[in-house]
């Protein structure tokens, strides 16, 4: 499961998505469901969606029902909550602008419509031939570059050909391509490659292909079975009886055809076609032609000749479409001076939604305008289509580089992810500069994680350069964007937006805007809108607003900052609830263009420059934060002082003089909770900045949620609002103080939005939660969703989620797990449009059982030995059962690499704004599988982490020794599929720092193995020390009394079942658990991954038993003398100088056959030296005559042969000599050596005889099976001879003899059982794939004339046998 999200949601999935690309992943606590596209697909069920709302009222404490924060009437908006749709309003309401005050700006400056505003998309990439993305309102071009920034399109055009006298020349698929002879190529130099087209594209739009392709090959398919069948009734009409063995092999090839044919049906697996592409310099550009025959239904469309030359697009903004049938664009640029070739797709629709929500132009229909349809873009793809869209290091820095080098304005980012380390990383390093130095606005999704805290993602909602946006739905939205029959009264945050504060306090949330819209999508979709919401939505909405407001700016000469705009925004904004805690949902509320601008011009001359805050407890200087965040219990019984230190921070460019020395301002602190948070009331900022002193006094809250604000005020201009904020949040816990430890939250009001938040203090010893929901008083379908957040240091945040659907009043359980003594926050949340219809309130009863077995193990190691492992166990908190469960289902295997390669890579791409040229660092790690089976590569040092990490980016390949890739992947590793064999991984490390990368050249990786279920160890439990060896003691299970303590022993596995594969220091892995649910089956406790807590156990291999007949030499039964012994000796010397001489060159050869010759003298009837001399032979590649080469192999092989007394061998085999009699063993090996160099001499002999034969028809070019037959049967035939002959010592279908068999199955004509022998020998044969036999398939399938297989057996040749790995 991958792990990064688009932050997005689409009118046919039934899944939640948040921060992932579809198919939709949850934005959810588990690190491998965290990240990816912020957008969520909506069907009408509205899928997974999150909310947030208040307990108790702060100025009464009285309970009340309340809706999501609501947006407070006035600022314009009135008409938000007081509307009838009418055609306009509704298809107005499909792309939201009212909610920002877009249209009454761009109403009041028509001008001012994001003309001269430069976006760059980061995200799964833009179609150019979308909907409205085409051109801006003043006739220029809406696209302005398109790029793939993660490489998942590169192809390798390194290989450099020349065109014959025909103009032809043969492309890297090995077709052969007509040139265009308009083509201007004065080098005439091509530079070809070659790509499966099938991972350009999507997996929905490869789906819908698969599909489309497989009912024409079907149809063919069926054509061939009619014949063969119809051939096969034929022979029978003629053949009523058959006794001929020549008639029955005969029909027995006709049954074999149908069946063959039958078979392929069910094994078809398309991996699509392949195209050429051919790239040139024309002496001004690098020119792109692709060759897409494969994928035309016609054979002369898709010609390479007929293709209109593409260049990098950015030169001319053109771009192609692969066929009618995908209806898939694309575009090309070209790197590396001709050898790297980028054509460039997207990797999902969101893309193309979120550039549409921010500028689409449709001049006919300007109610479905974007934002800002005057401005342009730039497409940065870093969404890799290797993995299903998950953003990559790689394409995250690409990206940054691409925004500078075109002068941007404005980044928009739906992508992200939680986080242990808010605004920390490389990536966020980055950013910093970009938006400090190079004055660029970041604008990102707060994500999708909702209605917890805590909930917000990286790089949106945890970084102080970005502007994070959270997700609003208006009542326009709610009835005609999502076509509610009901829609809400007011407009209020999505149930899923996610919410701050970040783990370090800070707000998380800067603005908020609308977070759905029905937008345009890729071509290949085949539709030209979609509806998606989602944060991935809310923040190009807000970031085609802030598009309008530099328009204005530039128009009007006014410097664009993005720390000027960024305060703008915040100080406009109109509030979304009405209590202060609401801000951590919704920022300081939705965005207000108008009002923005109209505070820009008015600041006009106000300082440029942002203010940064850094935070630490009074008394020590670290840890540092950015907030004010109090939640755990202890901190609320006294008061805590805090240093804030504000510095102020200008651009890169200011001036010394002029805007740093005269820097000053008298700044009036405030605070919005003067009985609780403390500070001074005045300070005086200077350019070095100023620090002061906060206090907290928590003591008087009551149990809940609580926000304050300490704010500074310009004197001198307070109209500007607040230059800068500390957030404080407080979330005092209920201590739970029952025993046993129950508590519960009776008669909860829901209505549809509201939220319930309850904030526990974990009791010591709790493990895991045991709760039930029951809900009363309603009539329709209701949907609740339920997070519980707990936080930790570095750590992501502890999140269970859980959705739960009532289709009428009942009860329903949940157990997970908790950390104990921390606070745990609850939040229940009725979906904003579940219920919306009823007028009924919904009541629901909580009640929680904490439950714990605290163990002295957190992870259990047993080390190899024959001794367990001690566990004490405690049940602190009331009485529990006991009852242990562990079971090993993991096998781990550590790695150092084999090779490391440190390279500096292309200008092209991978030079930072800063002029650093970043390098890269390949690992090759090889390792075996000895059977099938699902392996994992684990780097702990980088795993895990994108945006919390300085190191640049990581990419892995797996793959055979064929070049046959098995898996990519980079910080979230996934479970391959493998065969059995050897295969190779390769690791791919960025960064411009080589010191870093040198320091990994020994990076240890992991393998993890899954074990077969049968290889599954479950472990015993004993209740004394020497129960695993006496077999007594055995532990089940023990009732636990509070305060008392149990001990247990964890018994090793013993020998005999420990998996095969495992080696000498790997580690077996797997899962105990020491406690069950109360209300689980009685099934539940055996599986310890099943129960809501369970710890990691692990076994160490210890060294194997010593063989101890190992090195033993074998005993010598026949006494030689001294000079026979040498005299075989020197023999043997010789014949090994032999085998290792090298044939290489024509002199090497040269020497090897007059050594050859001398031995033979010397030895004439050795058959190890005979045997080796044919196996010289064989390795010769470079022979002029190819006949006469398999004529000398003929004669090796012949001499092989008679230097054997078969009928001696024979006799041996024939009786079953006594293992006991002395010199039997040395005899067995003596014979069954003579035995394996007579079986390999009569096979070379056959198949060179073969090879002849073959080389002898292609000259006469003799046609059919009728006249080779014909040709058998008039001479002699020494292939048959030399084939009865060779059947006499071997099993001729195992599949390393089988080819012979094929060969002669083919010379008689029974291509189709030619074709099963060789079907049954590529099945059976272990070893990886072997090239020579698909070969060997192809052309049988080409002689018989099926087609349809040719062209898919030769689609696989590219998957099985690929020339190279693909570029990283």
């Amino acid at each position: 499961m991958q792990s990064s999200v688009l932050l997005y949601k689409v009118a046919t999935s039934t899944k939640a998505q948040s921060f992932s690309p579809p198919p939709p992943n949850s934005y959810s606590s588990s690190p491998l469901e965290n990240k990816r596209l912020l957008s969520r697909h909506h069907n009408k069920n509205n899928n997974r969606l999150k909310s947030r709302s208040r307990d108790y009222n702060k100025n009464n404490n009285r309970r009340i029902i309340r809706e999501m924060p609501c947006v407070n009437s006035g600022g314009g908006n009135e008409g938000l909550s007081n509307f009838h749709l009418n055609e306009s309003s509704f298809l107005a309401s499909l792309m939201p602008k009212k909610e920002i005050g877009a249209d009454r700006f761009i109403e009041a400056n028509p001008q001012y419509d994001g003309r001269g505003a430069l976006i760059a998309i980061f995200d799964s990439g833009v179609d150019p031939a979308a909907a409205g993305l085409q051109e801006t309102t003043d006739g220029k071009p809406k696209i302005l570059d398109v790029i793939d920034c993660t490489g998942s399109g590169d192809i390798d055009t390194s290989t450099v050909v020349k065109a014959d006298e025909n103009g032809c020349i043969i492309g890297a698929s090995g077709s052969t391509l007509v040139v265009n002879s308009s083509w201007k190529n004065p080098s005439g130099e091509w530079h070809v490659g070659y790509k499966l087209v099938y991972e350009l594209f999507t997996d929905t739009l490869t789906s819908r292909l698969k599909k489309e392709r497989k009912k024409i090959w079907e149809e063919k398919n069926q054509e061939a079975i009619a014949e063969a069948v119809k051939q096969l009734a034929e022979f029978d009409k003629i053949n009523v009886k058959i006794e001929n063995a020549n008639l029955k092999r005969a029909r027995e090839d006709l049954q074999n055809r149908v069946d063959l044919l039958r078979k392929q049906t069910d094994s078809y697996d398309d991996k699509g076609p392949v195209i050429d592409a051919v790239v040139w310099y024309d002496e001004e550009l690098w020119r792109v032609a692709l060759d897409t025959q494969s994928l035309e239904d016609e054979p002369e469309n898709g010609r390479l000749a007929g293709f209109t030359p593409l260049t990098n697009y950015r030169v001319e903004q053109k771009y192609g479409v692969f066929s009618k049938l995908d209806a898939c664009s694309f575009v090309t640029n070209v790197y590396n001076e001709g050898n790297v070739l980028s054509i460039v797709t997207d990797s999902s629709p969101h893309g193309t939604h979120v550039a549409g929500i921010a500028t689409a132009f449709h001049a006919k229909e300007p109610l479905l305008n974007g934002i800002a349809p005057g401005a342009q873009l730039i497409s940065c793809k870093i969404g890799d289509s290797r993995l299903g869209s998950m953003e990559t290091g790689t394409g995250l820095v690409r990206a940054l580089i691409a925004a500078v080098e075109h002068k941007c304005d404005l980044i928009n980012m739906s992508y992200g992810e939680a986080t242990l380390l808010p605004d920390y990383g490389r990536f966020v390093d980055l950013v910093n500069e970009v938006v400090n130095k190079h004055r660029i606005i970041f604008v990102s999704s707060a994500g999708n994680n909702g209605p917890a805290l805590n909930t917000v993602g990286a790089p949106g909602g945890t970084s102080s350069s970005i502007i994070g946006v959270g997700a609003y739905v208006s009542p326009a939205m709610a009835a005609g964007t999502h076509s509610l029959v009901q829609p809400t009264t007011e407009g209020l945050e999505y149930t899923w937006s996610s919410r701050g504060p970040t783990a370090d306090g800070d707000l998380g949330v800067s603005v908020s805007a609308a977070g759905g819209a029905v937008a345009p999508v890729p071509t290949w979709t085949l539709q030209r809108r979609m509806l998606m919401n989602g944060t991935s939505m809310s923040s190009p909405s807000a970031c085609g607003g802030v598009a309008l407001l530099i328009s204005a700016m530039k128009a009007e000469g006014i410097s664009v900052s993005p720390f000027t705009v960024r305060r703008a925004l915040e100080n406009t904004c109109l509030p979304i609830g009405d209590l202060p805690e609401d801000k951590l949902s919704a920022g300081q509320g939705l965005m207000q263009i108008d009002k923005a601008y109209e505070y820009i011009q008015k600041s006009e001359s106000s300082p440029c420059v942002w203010y940064q805050i850094k935070i630490n407890p009074a008394t020590k200087s670290s840890p540092t934060s950015r907030g004010i965040y109090l939640r755990e219990a202890t901190y609320f019984k006294q008061s805590t002082e805090w240093t804030v230190e504000i510095e102020p921070k200008f651009h890169e460019d200011a001036s010394n003089l002029e805007q740093l020395v005269p820097f000053e301002e008298c700044i009036e602190l405030r605070s919005t909770g003067e009985n609780v948070v403390k500070a001074p009331e005045y300070l005086l900022l200077t350019t070095n900045g100023r620090s002061f002193n906060v206090i907290v006094d928590p003591t008087n809250l009551n149990d809940g949620l609580h926000y304050y604000e300490v704010y500074g005020i310009d004197c001198k201009a307070p109209w500007r609002g607040p230059l800068f904020r500390i957030p404080i949040t407080l979330t005092k816990p209920k201590v739970v103080k029952s025993r046993p430890p129950l508590i519960s939250f009776q008669g909860m009001p829901f209505v549809p939005g509201h939220i319930e938040r309850r904030f526990i203090e974990v009791p010591f010893g709790a493990t895991w939660v045991e709760a039930t929901m029951r809900t009363s008083g309603f009539d329709t379908t209701r949907r609740f969703y339920i997070d519980t957040v707990q936080i930790s240091p570095l750590q992501r945040p502890m999140k269970w989620e859980g959705v739960a659907t009532f289709s009428s009043p009942s009860a329903q359980n949940f157990a997970f797990p908790v950390e104990g003594g921390r606070t745990m926050e609850l939040a229940i949340a009725q979906f904003w449009s579940s219920g919306i219809g009823s007028h009924e309130t919904t009541t629901v009863d909580f009640e929680f059982g904490f439950h714990g077995i605290s163990v002295n193990k957190d992870e259990a190691v047993l080390y190899g030995s024959e001794a367990p492992l001690r566990i004490d166990a405690e049940a602190l908190l009331s009485s529990e059962k006991l009852v242990p469960a562990a079971i090993l289902n993991k096998a781990r295997f550590p790695y150092r690499p084999v090779d490391a390669k440190l390279s500096t890579l292309s200008a092209d791409r991978d030079r930072l704004p800063s002029g650093e040229q970043i390098l890269a660092l390949i690992l090759t790690y090889k390792f075996k599988i000895e059977d099938g089976a699902e392996i994992k590569p684990q780097i702990p040092l980088l795993n895990n982490r994108i945006y919390d990490n300085k190191f640049e980016s990581q990419f892995y390949m797996i793959s055979d020794v064929n070049k046959r890739v098995y898996g990519m992947g980079d910080v979230y590793p996934e479970y391959v599929k493998l065969p059995k064999g050897e295969f190779i991984l390769q690791l791919y490390l960025r960064h411009d720092n080589v010191q870093y990368l040198e320091k990994m050249k020994q990076l240890v990786l992991f393998i993890e193995r899954k074990l077969d279920e049968k290889e599954f160890i479950r472990l015993s439990f004993y209740s004394q020390p020497d129960g695993p060896i006496i077999g007594n003691g055995g532990f089940k299970s023990s009732a636990m009394i509070p305060g008392r303590k149990e001990a247990f022993y964890i018994g090793p596995p013993s020998r005999d079942k420990l998996p095969k594969s495992s080696k000498d220091g790997s580690v077996l892995i797997g899962a105990i658990s020491y406690g069950k649910v109360s209300f689980g089956g009685s099934e539940d406790g055996k599986s310890p991954e099943s129960n809501p807590v369970s710890y990691q156990i692990s076994y160490i291999v210890p060294p194997s038993k010593i063989d101890e007949e190992k090195g033993k030499s074998p005993p010598s039964f026949i006494s030689k003398s001294v000079c026979e012994r040498l005299e075989e000796e020197v023999r043997d010397a010789k014949i090994k100088v032999l085998a290792s001489l090298s044939q290489g060159t024509d002199e090497e050869q040269s020497e090897w056959k007059k050594l050859s010759i001398s031995l033979k003298e010397e030895y004439p009837k050795y058959t190890p030296l005979l045997a080796k001399i044919l196996e010289g032979l064989l390795t010769q590649s470079n022979a002029d005559d190819d006949v006469h080469l398999y004529e000398e192999i003929i004669d090796a092989a012949d001499e092989v042969v008679s230097s054997i007394d078969k009928d001696e061998l024979a006799k041996y085999f024939a009786h079953k000599s006594d293992p006991e009699e002395e010199g039997a063993e040395t005899t067995k090996k003596k014979m069954e050596s003579t035995r394996d160099q007579l079986v390999e001499a009569l096979y070379q002999k056959g198949m060179a005889l073969a090879e002849i034969e073959l080389l002898k028809d292609e000259k006469v070019d003799s046609g059919n099976d009728a006249q080779a037959a014909s040709h058998t049967a008039t001479q002699p035939d020494s292939f048959e001879e030399n084939f009865k002959e060779l059947r006499k010592w071997v099993d001729i279908k195992s599949s390393k003899y089988g080819s012979l068999l094929v060969i002669r199955e083919r010379r008689c004509g029974r291509l189709g059982t030619a074709l099963k022998v060789l079907n049954d020998m590529i099945q059976d044969d272990g070893e990886p794939p072997k090239k020579k036999l698909f070969e060997l398939k192809l052309s049988l399938l080409s002689q018989i004339g099926w087609n349809h297989l040719v062209t898919y057996e030769k689609q696989w040749m590219y998957v099985r046998f690929p020339p190279a790995l693909p570029l990283f």
